[in-house]
């Protein structure tokens, strides 16, 4: 029951990292103008995104437009949204194997199977996670180098975005579903209930050999050679043998 309980609980991190790195994807809040120099009053905010870039007016009015050009585009925004479509594949896969394997479920149960789906989902959350984090980290550490780059414009600086904020929460429930899952898959209980070695029973002794010759007769030397004497003739003749039938 209680490692049903740890399964349902990494599931849950793991949907809500899941959840929250769509939302990140598609968030335009990646980069937002920076407030600085000439641009501490202004009406208009900028937000650059993975998919679009926005304008944002002091009346409420959001304009949008979507990046038209995909190779037009720097690289380190195309590697940011490969990194990201990945970690969502890798979530919703993830997502599909933890929940066959899971004690919850009917999928294959009372099979060993069910603790190796368990841990493939674990592992998928793992690699979801990790994905998210690197592009997040890779983005915060361009934003931060262009901001502190004193021959760049300050109207050309931004700064750090909800949606990198967002992305690396999502990155670390997603790790901490993945690293619940993997526990619950057999670990926990290998450490709560370790095998036990059993004596085995001693070996029956071997059969005794059995002999199926009949033993041999003892030898009996003739009478003839006894105390080395020649028998007489009245012996002979008392044995129902005579002389004359060996002349």
């Amino acid at each position: 029951m209680a490692s049903t309980a740890v399964q349902l609980l990494g599931f849950f991190f793991g949907l809500l990292g899941f959840a929250g790195t769509v939302v990140a994807t598609l968030l335009p809040h990646w980069r937002n103008i920076a407030y600085m120099g000439s641009n501490i009053i202004t009406a208009t905010g900028y937000m650059k995104g993975l998919w679009m870039e926005c304008v944002w007016h002091s009346t409420g009015i959001y304009q949008c437009e979507l990046y038209r050009s995909l190779l037009a585009l720097p690289q380190d925004l195309q590697a940011a949204r490969a990194l990201m479509v990945l970690s969502c594949i890798t979530s919703v896969l993830a997502s599909m194997v933890a929940v066959m394997g899971m004690k919850c479920t009917r999928f294959a149960r009372r099979s060993v199977i069910k603790s190796l789906l368990v841990l493939s989902g674990g592992i998928c959350f793992l690699c979801a996670g990790l994905l998210c984090l690197v592009t997040v980290s890779w983005t915060t550490s361009d934003v931060i180098r262009e901001f502190n780059d004193p021959f760049l414009p300050s109207g050309l600086k931004y700064e750090i975005g909800l949606a990198v904020y967002l992305g690396y929460a999502s990155a670390c429930l997603s790790l901490t579903g993945g690293l619940v899952l993997c526990w619950s898959s057999g670990g926990g209980d290998r450490l709560q209930n370790p095998p036990r070695f059993q004596r085995r029973p001693p070996s029956s002794p071997p059969p005794p050999f059995n002999n199926f010759y009949t033993p041999a007769p003892p030898y009996k030397p003739p009478e003839a050679l006894k105390d080395n004497r020649a028998p007489s003739l009245c012996s002979l003749s008392s044995n129902g043998y005579r002389l004359n039938n060996y002349v």
